[in-house]
């Protein structure tokens, strides 16, 4: 789970659809912890202004972390660089990525899994991004090509577990 954090889901400035992602994370979650499935949950850690700098509300992460799961602290894109990510993961784990920004986190981290020989399955509806040049939907739209291009799987939440 990457950068499920208030302050891309919640208001005052929450990515479009906000909700639906949200409510989408929540089924992604609820099967994933039903199958007994590891959950790992990353969080950004902004700079000085960031609307995620630590301690402040929209650091925080929207869905609760349950006792046994894990939180990796993360300063850049790929959630592997500078954090324990690779060792909380078994070398041939399948990772299932969602969370916040398509097209960067969420894509670094999936392109990153996916160079370290995990299989990945980014999950359709359970990432997001902001409008900005193109809408939000094409970007992640796009990224979902890109990475089923690199050799992703794309799913819904009610297609794994």
């Amino acid at each position: 789970m990457i950068d499920a954090q208030r302050n891309m889901l919640r208001p005052p400035a929450p990515v479009p659809d906000a909700e639906a992602v949200a409510d989408a994370i929540a089924v992604l979650l609820e099967r994933a912890r039903a199958a007994g499935a590891p959950v790992v949950f990353v969080r950004n850690n902004g700079s000085e202004g960031d609307p995620d700098l630590p301690g402040t509300p929209g650091w925080e992460l929207v869905h609760e972390v349950l006792p046994g799961e894990q939180v990796i602290d993360k300063h850049v894109p790929d959630a592997f660089d500078g954090t324990d990510l690779a060792w909380v993961l078994p070398p041939v784990a399948s990772v299932v990525v969602a969370g916040m920004q398509s097209e960067w986190c969420v894509r670094e981290t999936s392109l990153a899994a996916l160079a370290r020989g995990h299989a990945v399955t980014l999950v359709h509806g359970a990432h997001a991004t902001y409008d900005g040049d193109e809408p939000a939907a094409a970007v992640s739209r796009r990224v979902e090509e890109e990475l089923t291009a690199a050799g992703a799987k794309v799913a819904t939440p009610y297609e794994l577990f």
